[in-house]
């Protein structure tokens, strides 16, 4: 008798992370994340999985846009795909994917580690103090355009 908690979507994210492997056996450890992502866009493709690479999901405080969480994928609207290409792996990167989670409300992500000799995809869930990763400045990116506006309108406030 299996002791396994079955997660959310759970033939999806077995179908992800066998896609991973693939990938990870083609390639191997030790190539910058972005060969990684490019390899997965095609091998997703190829196996009719359905995703958005590296989507922009604005992040606001009530009318004001702060930044946007760009995670590497969203597959299916289901599940948040964050990639990286390190020796070993920060336990700062589960906030990143938890942060992305809660931002967007999906159950489930998976957080793959395409840098060691073996792949070691880890399956991350939203926190249950939701406030704790609602807005992790961290993981934001705030485009140029942003940064000007900022700072045009904190320069014309007494």
């Amino acid at each position: 008798m299996s002791k396994k908690v079955q997660g959310p979507h759970e033939d999806l994210t077995y179908r992800i992370i066998g896609v991973a492997m693939a990938v990870h056996r083609r390639i191997g450890p030790g190539q910058k994340e972005v060969i990684y992502q490019r390899a997965l866009e095609t091998a997703f493709a190829q196996e009719g999985i359905g995703f958005e690479a590296q989507k922009n999901l604005p992040v606001y405080d009530g009318d004001q846009l702060l930044g946007l969480y760009i995670p590497d994928f969203i597959v299916e609207d289901k599940v948040i795909v964050e990639i990286k290409a390190f020796a070993t792996l920060h336990q700062k990167y589960l906030g990143q994917v938890i942060t992305y989670l809660n931002h967007t409300g999906l159950a489930v992500g998976l957080l793959i580690n395409f840098g060691e000799r073996s792949l070691r995809p880890r399956r991350v869930f939203p926190s249950p103090q939701d406030t704790e990763f609602r807005h992790d400045h961290r993981w934001m990116f705030v485009p140029d355009w942003l940064k000007a506006q900022i700072s045009q309108s904190s320069d014309e406030e007494p």
